[in-house]
């Protein structure tokens, strides 16, 4: 990653306006800045939440709350619980996500 032409600031994610993304089950809420052509989420995902679709997008992705389980397209899953994290490239692994209880992830992608 270069991270170029971004001067220091700060983000108070509690006035960024969420929009809406639907599941298949659930909803994710996500509140975003973009920095260049780095995308920066706070990302909420209610109780019951199913992507509705497989992820080919790179992401570093921290679970601040609740439980994510992320399944790669080859059946692979994992479980992340707050304090853990992922990292996965452009176009190397689909992946999607899923969560029984809910989760508040940080992105960066």
């Amino acid at each position: 990653m270069d991270i170029t032409g971004i001067p220091f600031g700060t983000t108070d994610w509690s006035t960024i306006e969420p929009t809406e993304h639907k599941g298949i089950t659930g909803t994710a809420y996500w509140r975003t800045q973009q920095f260049g052509n780095i995308r920066v989420r706070m990302v909420e995902y209610t109780a019951g939440y199913l992507a509705d679709h497989w992820c080919t997008k790179g992401h570093i992705l921290f679970c601040l709350k609740g439980e994510l389980n992320t399944e790669l397209e080859d059946g692979r899953q994992f479980l992340l619980k707050p304090g853990m994290s992922y990292q996965v490239a452009d176009q190397a692994e689909p992946h999607r996500s899923s969560t029984s209880p809910g989760a508040t992830l940080f992105i960066v992608d």
